[in-house]
């Protein structure tokens, strides 16, 4: 019997250099650039370019088997949408989330009508297990309309609320992490690129943003060191990490 190809074959740097990299820049607000002088100052010379190379072929990779791996989805859906600008052409970003707030899914789109709708709620019904108990939305009329006609959404409780209400903040709240990337990345530029970073960086930055002003200091490093160690699990870390 062969053995599996590693994940990194064909890649001169080792797992940990690449694991770090795309961690760094998923995980906190930096620039690729930035990312060239951490890995430099310690010792690592490699471009910005082959950073963003590697994030692009792991990224997705990573997002994956987090998302795989967290515990399942909650039975209320709160869904939400919101425009980004990218090279001056307005895009609508839908974003799905349970009631912990975990994200679901997104889906960037041109349009906000029935049809676009009814693509995200497939999306999202085919990242989660099984249909929720309830979906919390704004009082956009796409959303009804939609959900009307997918079988396995048709007679889900179905809950309006007005944005000024805040009610849906799950939803909302879940948008602030984008519009701070956003602005430190200076805006996307292009869609399908802007939706694979996206479809990456909500699940891996979760990963690691736990809710602190809950815990007490040494639970959180407890969970936290959790989280790093099946971090190591889902990109294939062999060895001692910290030797980095």
């Amino acid at each position: 019997m062969r053995n599996a190809k590693s994940l990194y074959h064909g890649h001169r740097f080792p797992a940990t250099v690449i694991s770090y990299a795309v961690r760094w820049y998923f995980r906190f607000q930096l620039s690729l650039r930035d990312i060239e002088d951490l890995l430099f100052e310690r010792g690592v010379i490699v471009s910005y370019e082959t950073v963003r190379r590697w994030c692009d072929k792991f990224g997705a990779c990573f997002a994956h088997r987090v998302k795989a791996a967290r515990r399942k989805p909650g039975t209320a859906w709160h869904l939400d949408e919101v425009f980004v600008t990218l090279r001056g052409e307005p895009y609508l970003l839908w974003r799905a989330v349970d009631q912990h707030g975990a994200e679901l899914d997104i889906l960037l789109q041109k349009r906000r009508d029935k049809a676009a709708a009814k693509r995200f709620f497939q999306r999202v019904l085919a990242s989660c297990v099984e249909a929720p108990r309830k979906i919390v939305t704004d009082q956009l009329r796409s959303y009804p309309a939609a959900k009307a006609e997918i079988p396995a959404l048709a007679h889900v409780k179905h809950v309006f609320v007005k944005a000024r209400t805040r009610i849906n903040n799950w939803a909302e709240n879940s948008h602030q992490p984008t519009r701070e990337r956003e602005r430190r990345m200076r805006g996307f530029r292009d869609p399908e690129r802007a939706q694979a970073f996206l479809s990456s960086f909500g699940p891996i930055r979760q990963h690691f943003a736990l809710k602190r002003h809950l815990l007490r200091a040494a639970l959180y490093r407890k969970q936290l060191a959790r989280r790093f160690d099946a971090w190591h699990r889902f990109t294939e870390i062999t060895g001692d990490p910290s030797s980095f």
